[in-house]
This record gives structure tokens, C-alpha cells and sequence, in this order.
């Protein structure tokens, strides 16, 4: 899913100075779902830092010109990804929707906000991919809407062999800008970590339901 490993350990790098993602494997996370977790991701963060804003939108942008250049229009999923497809759009010339997670309860109760045509060769963009659920929500979403989906880039992806089944089962093609397996390259490199820290961190991800408890 990666596809420039040198962007992806850059990324990484920015992301754990920035504190978009930090690790402690001794003292986890509770993610929502109740997964107990050595990591926690919070792209949000990125927006706050120019420079990290700046390189997220020139490589995104960079990324779908390459891989989608029939692209027409750009999408993001509420509410992480709303921000940066914004950037994105406006860098490439594009028009850009959101969409929600659900429908709004009151006025015209969108699920899609903005103009979209039908038959539009959409990229949606996703700020972190975990199980993949509800980026996937998205492009059900668009795709009833008639739109034809080319696409997902994220910036982020833990890399559950669960979500790239749901991406492939979907039949959309996922590119993330960095990945699990980069940033604990980048960790050890970076001394943020020991290699009994590392050894846990990689354990995890083979069975994150079940890890911890």
C-alpha cells in the first residue's frame, strides 16, 4: 500500500515529532472498540504544524496525480480527512465533498456534502485506516451515489490483514503515505524504542483483538 518507503519513513518520523502518534507499549491505549492498544493515532495534530500540513498536501496530491490522474473530483471522510482534502483539492484544482458518517437529522439530511455529479471519477481521502470499516462506509456511500470511486489514499495505516481483505473485497485500490511497518523502522532507528518494545509493537498488530488481555 505503500509506495515511496523513503516518504513513508519521512512521514513517520514527522509523525512521532509531532506527537500525531505515540507509542507505549507499557501503559496502553483503549481504543473505542475496546482493543487494547500500544499506539494511538491522531492525525488531527498535523493540521497545527505548517510544515507537516504542507508536506501532507504536496504528497497526497503528488500520489493521486500519479496513480489517479483521470481523477475529477476530491472526497473526504468526516471528520479526520475533511481538512486535508480540502488542502488536497485546492492543490490539485478540484472540486472537493465530505462525506458524513451518517445523515444529518435535520435540513436536507445529507450523507454527501457538496456538489457531486454522477459518473464523477472520485479519490477519497482518509486521514487513518484501522479495520477499514468506515472508510469503506464512505465509498458505499459515494458509490450509491453514482460516483465512480478510482480510489483511497490515507495517511496512515496500521495494516490489518482485516482491511486489506475489506479493500480488496470492495475491489478499492487503498495507497497510504506511511504505515505501521515504517514507523517502527523509524522508532529503533530513532532510539524511541528498544527491541523488546519493538518485538511488542510488532506483536499487536498480528492479533490486536487479543493483545493485552
Amino acid at each position: 500500500m505503500v509506495t515511496n518507503p523513503e516518504i513513508a519513513k519521512r512521514l513517520a518520523e514527522l509523525l512521532l515529532q509531532i506527537k500525531a502518534i505515540e507509542l507505549r507499549p507499557q501503559s496502553p491505549f483503549t481504543w473505542a472498540s475496546g482493543i487494547k492498544s500500544p499506539i494511538y493515532c491522531d492525525n488531527r495534530v498535523t493540521l497545527s504544524h505548517p510544515t507537516v500540513r504542507t508536506f501532507l498536501r504536496e504528497q497526497m496530491a503528488a500520489q493521486i496525480k500519479e496513480q489517479h490522474p483521470a481523477v475529477e473530483v476530491i472526497a473526504g471522510v468526516a471528520t479526520g480527512a475533511i481538512a486535508l482534502a480540502a488542502l488536497v483539492a485546492q492543490e490539485l484544482n478540484l472540486p472537493m465533498v465530505y462525506v458524513r458518517s451518517a445523515a444529518k437529522g435535520h435540513g436536507r439530511q445529507n450523507l454527501i456534502e457538496g456538489h457531486l455529479e454522477k459518473g464523477a471519477r472520485v479519490v477519497v481521502i482518509e486521514d487513518l485506516v484501522s479495520t477499514g470499516m468506515s472508510s469503506l462506509q464512505a465509498v458505499d456511500a459515494l458509490r450509491e451515489a453514482g460516483a465512480n470511486v478510482l480510489g483511497m489514499g490515507a495517511i496512515f495505516t496500521y495494516g490489518f490483514e482485516d482491511a486489506q481483505n475489506a479493500f480488496a473485497e470492495k475491489e478499492c485500490k487503498l495507497f497510504t503515505l506511511s504505515d505501521y511497518a515504517h514507523l517502527l523502522l523509524v522508532a529503533e532507528q530513532r532510539n524511541t524504542l528498544n527491541k523488546e518494545e519493538a518485538e511488542t509493537l510488532a506483536l499487536w498488530r498480528q492479533d490486536p483483538k487479543n493483545w493485552g488481555h
